[in-house]
């Protein structure tokens, strides 16, 4: 169990659990007057890319030197944390919706947390993990400025902000999840 407290400090997973736990709980308080039901996806998608975000700084040990030279193999474990990010991630929002609060769907929320997570994983990759963070956010800001999607490219591109029953966004984060994670989990983050 020590192993696990240690990793767990090692990430920083503390202050990224205390960061989602803030970022979860403004929304709530700005989303209580509403109360009419799922509606605007853009309140949601902003909690959850910011939880990830949050997470994303815990992709990356102290010394990538010494990580890579660990008698234990780091494929299952990089795995495992992205996906208990993702899954601690939809589980905030998806309390949250417990308290009176609906602002997506269960769908919504997995499919946008998953998503998200991948993408975090992927710029560990690509920009390590200190940066892991500026894919995701790159993609946000775009979501949220672009026009509606008219063309099936756009709404790959929107995937984040399109209803849960779309064929383009289940598979764009279906898509971004599995070949994160499995990049992350064999790569690692970049030096």
């Amino acid at each position: 169990m020590r192993w696990l407290t240690l990793y767990a400090r090692s990430r920083q997973i503390p202050a990224s659990l205390a960061a989602v736990v803030i970022g979860v709980g403004a929304v709530w308080a700005l989303a209580r007057d509403e109360g009419a039901g799922p509606g605007d996806p853009r309140l949601p998608v902003l909690v959850l890319a910011t939880g990830a975000m949050a997470f994303s700084i815990g992709l990356g040990g102290q010394d990538l030197a010494l990580d890579r030279t660990a008698a234990i193999r780091w494929v299952p474990r990089r795995a495992a944390h992205v996906l208990l990010a993702g899954a601690v991630l939809a589980a905030a929002l998806l309390t949250v919706q417990t308290m009176g609060t609906s602002m997506a769907t269960t769908a919504f929320i997995v499919r946008v947390s998953a998503g998200l997570m991948g993408l975090v994983a992927l710029g560990a990759v690509f920009s390590g993990g200190q940066y892991a963070w500026t894919l995701p956010f790159a993609w946000l800001l775009f979501s949220f400025f672009a026009p509606p999607p008219t063309s099936a490219p756009m709404e790959v591109a929107m995937w984040m902000l399109l209803p849960p029953g779309s064929a383009a966004g289940t598979w764009t984060a279906l898509v971004l999840t599995v070949v994160g994670i499995a990049a992350y989990a064999v790569a690692g983050p970049r030096r």
